[in-house]
């Protein structure tokens, strides 16, 4: 049994997870020196934001990144926690709590915090291996794991956490199909409009749904094989996870003899029917509610903390459903009774072309309910005006178009100051004020390390930022540079710089040097610093691939079911009859369901399977084709025109100089993906001026444009200069390039940053100084040396050598 300290009352919390540990921190700073505290965690580690699983399972983030409090913060207040030790037995009546390494614990005080349990439908085939849910690390390392080197994947659950897998498991290279019992996804938390637009973005995304259907078995002998509905449709899959709901984790309550009934029963000072014993989280039942959102259970937390801190003043009236979250990259959030009712008003705005979709549910003059997508900016503002019982009669006639188009100030002075700010971490706009004020914080960096506000989903940066203005005044300096991540508060620039001046070799040199957050990086900045090491050092860097994005790790671009395209690179858009053979035979051999031509002039093999990969690759390599790095940051194509050779109007050869332009620049990686063209005369048929390098045939040679844009946003490119010869123009195309890929920042097209450096900056460096462009040209053209290797050759001749070879180690490289 263990001794303490008699001065002091002991605490045991039974539950290391966001709520229970929440009502730790509440109260160590009401009453930091009242109780020994010993925390049971059934699970191996620290506290981490369960909230973040979905990120850490698309590769977006780090553990390291959602761990909330780690050892040193558990050492530092004195907490003895027992990780992954499961609690077996609590004895009330000795106030003693068990645990399953046969440990005995006094109590004086018990908080019950046991979260729950994922929901396990009794299917026939449950327990076969390849079976998982969505609640834990562990399931998280599972899903990684499968998908690191199998195919398919069904998520059985159209809530928020079975899209939540869906997409992260897509993201990994899966192809993913959604089984939904109902006709509509999130529906409680979104309206059919609202979850209409949803499932569209999503299935543009790539996703498969199967709606209305319900799952009959899982199906195969040793491992999971397909799922099959009650229809009789077989879905493959070789991976199910179920997410389709959870329930109070209340068996060790029950055994102990607390009252339960779905939860933990608990009254408004979140006390159990034993006065000793508390209760939060997703355990609690609570005035007939439980609560799976993070902002009631934060409410609850404090309201613990209070009672333990023997204030005894805050009481737990329940919760407005409340929820904002990113759905796979999409802003929703709802609130209240959004579906409204007889007595009630709805006022709708629908904009599908923008994906914006809002619904104010009005009842006696009073807002009770709302459901926004994809514009979330005044959620904070309906959620205050539900709060407080706000008459909105006055405020109709603008309501939909939020606080800016109200006659009510938008300014965060304005807000309440127990509005809450950040809904992941529950932090309110008097929490933040406080801190910034009693600790001098000055940065967003410090304002998230000590209240935890926008450290997690980061949507309510803004208002942050807005709040360190309006604590400090004329003190607060905005941030002059834009950090590369959230692991740094270096940028792109400075990063740079220091591999440079300081000959940084690798990642966990620039990590070290810079004292970087966390010495594994996140997704953002190893992609970044991978880049900026392959271009500061291309003769001796090793390239990383696990730095790089799923696409270029695998090499093919994945499709939205899930299958991948090849497209091999046809110099100059100029391909044989051989090649053209290779093509055909490998689309007959390997079933492709679609073979396209792209606007670059090349031929799209669509619907590839991942295991044929290396061999579809192996079969067109013979023809002598290679990597269109379709997928890749990196030069994708240089189209072009039949040019003089051929058309009546040409003036010069754009074919040849398409095709040498291709060939000098092939394999070539760059902060962005970089398309070309060539056009034979001024009528631009390969629409050279909306390339990131183009060039125009005239009478008296080639016209050089730069920075064009064709996308979303289109952009004319800019003239740089006029040349004779087809060997200035490739001069010219490599000094380019280079100055780009030495100068832009990554995930920076030309176009933004031609505007963001100015078209003098380039012409300066090129044009104007001869013996410059000559210098950028042979930099090139050194790393162009180590660059040309194509990368499907290697994964083919692996593929070949073997007679098996796991595609995980053939896509680790």
């Amino acid at each position: 049994m263990t001794t303490t300290t008699p001065e002091k009352r002991r605490l045991v919390l039974i539950g290391n997870g966001m709520a229970g540990v929440r009502a730790l921190e509440e109260l160590l700073a009401l009453a930091p020196d009242v109780y020994d505290i010993t925390v049971f965690g059934a699970e191996p580690h620290g506290n981490y934001n369960r909230i973040l699983l979905s990120p850490l399972l698309s590769g977006e983030a780090s553990f390291d990144e959602i761990v909330l409090n780690g050892a040193d913060w558990y050492k530092d207040n004195h907490i003895d926690l027992r990780a992954g030790v499961e609690v077996v037995k609590v004895d009330r009546a000795r106030r003693q709590v068990h645990g399953g390494d046969g440990s005995v614990v006094d109590y004086d005080r018990l908080i019950f915090a046991t979260g729950s349990n994922p929901v396990v439908l009794p299917l026939p085939g449950a327990d076969l291996p390849g079976v998982v849910s969505f609640r834990d690390v562990a399931d998280v390392d599972t899903m990684i794991e499968y998908a690191t080197s199998r195919n398919k994947a069904v998520v059985i659950g159209g809530g928020l956490l079975g899209l939540e897998a869906a997409a992260g498991l897509m993201k990994r290279g899966m192809e993913v199909s959604v089984v939904h019992i109902l006709d509509s996804l999130m529906e409680k938390q979104l309206d059919a409009p609202a979850a209409a637009l949803l499932k569209r973005e999503l299935v543009r995304r790539g996703l498969r749904f199967y709606m209305e259907a319900m799952t009959e078995a899982i199906v195969g002998t040793d491992h999971v094989e397909a799922v099959r509905l009650k229809d009789g449709t077989n879905i493959p899959a070789d991976l199910c996870v179920m997410a389709v709901g959870i329930r109070p984790r209340v068996e060790l309550a029950k055994d102990c003899g607390l009252h339960c009934d779905r939860g933990i029963v608990v009254d408004d000072t979140m006390q159990s029917y034993d006065p000793r014993v508390y209760a939060v989280g997703e355990c609690v039942q609570h005035r007939g509610a439980i609560y799976g959102l993070v902002a009631p259970l934060f409410e609850q937390a404090k309201v613990v903390a209070n009672q333990l801190a023997a204030d005894g003043y805050f009481r737990y009236r329940g919760s407005i459903p409340v929820t904002k979250l990113k759905v796979t990259g999409v802003d929703v959030f709802s609130a209240g009774e959004f579906l409204g009712g007889d007595d009630c008003d709805e006022l709708m705005l629908q904009d599908p072309g923008r994906g914006v979709y809002k619904k104010l549910v009005i009842c006696n003059d009073r807002l009770t309910g709302v459901v926004l997508y994809g514009d979330v900016g005044d959620a904070g503002w309906y959620r205050e005006l539900m709060r407080d019982g706000v008459d909105v009669s006055d405020l109709r006639a603008t309501l939909l178009t939020g606080q800016a188009g109200s006659a009510e100030s938008a300014s965060v002075q304005d807000m309440a100051d127990d509005c809450q700010v950040c809904d992941c971490n529950g932090v309110c706009k008097k929490d933040i004020v406080t801190s910034i004020q009693v600790n001098g914080l000055t940065t967003l960096a410090d304002v998230k390390a000590h209240t935890k506000a926008a450290a997690s989903c980061g949507s309510c940066t803004p208002q942050v930022e807005q709040l360190l203005s309006y604590a400090l005044g004329d003190d607060y300096q905005a941030p002059t540079v834009t950090p590369i991540c959230p692991c740094t508060e270096f940028g792109h620039d400075q990063v740079r710089e220091a591999i440079a001046d300081q000959s940084l070799q690798t990642i966990p040199d620039v990590m070290a040097a810079l004292e970087w957050g966390t010495l594994d990086g996140c997704a953002k900045c190893r992609p970044a610093l991978n880049y900026y090491l392959l271009c500061a050092w291309p003769d001796t860097y090793v390239d990383d691939g696990q730095s790089r994005f799923i696409n270029e790790r695998v090499h093919a671009n994945i499709q939205k079911d899930g299958t991948y395209s090849v497209i091999p690179r046809m110099f100059g858009g100029m391909t044989t009859p051989d090649q053209l053979r290779a093509i055909a035979d490998a689309a007959d051999k390997f079933n492709v369901p679609a073979v396209k031509v792209t606007g670059g002039q090349r031929l799209d093999l669509l619907g590839v399977h991942k295991q044929d990969l290396p061999a579809i690759w192996a079969d067109l390599g013979k023809a002598g084709l290679v990597s269109g790095h379709a997928y890749g940051k990196a030069l994708r194509t240089v189209k072009t025109c039949v040019g003089s050779e051929w058309c009546r109007f040409g003036v010069q050869d754009s074919t040849t100089l398409g095709q040498r332009l291709e060939h000098l620049t092939w394999g070539s990686w760059m902060p962005h993906k970089f398309k070309m063209a060539v056009s034979g005369c001024p009528r631009n048929c390969a629409e050279a001026t909306i390339k990131d390098f183009g060039v125009v045939a005239i009478e008296s040679g080639w016209e050089i444009v730069v920075g064009g844009n064709g996308g979303m946003k289109v952009r004319a490119a800019d003239t740089l200069c006029r040349v004779d010869t087809m060997e200035d123009v490739e001069e010219y195309s490599m000094a380019f390039v280079q100055l780009y890929r030495e100068q832009a920042r990554y995930l920076e097209r030309t176009a933004p940053w031609i505007e963001r450096v100015g078209l003098d900056f380039v012409r300066e460096r090129i044009v104007d100084d001869q013996l410059n462009r000559r210098k950028l040209s042979e930099r090139f053209v050194q790393s162009q040396r180590k660059a040309q290797d194509d990368p499907w050759a290697a994964r083919a001749e692996g593929a070949e050598a073997n007679e098996f070879v796991p595609l995980s180690r053939l896509f680790a490289r």
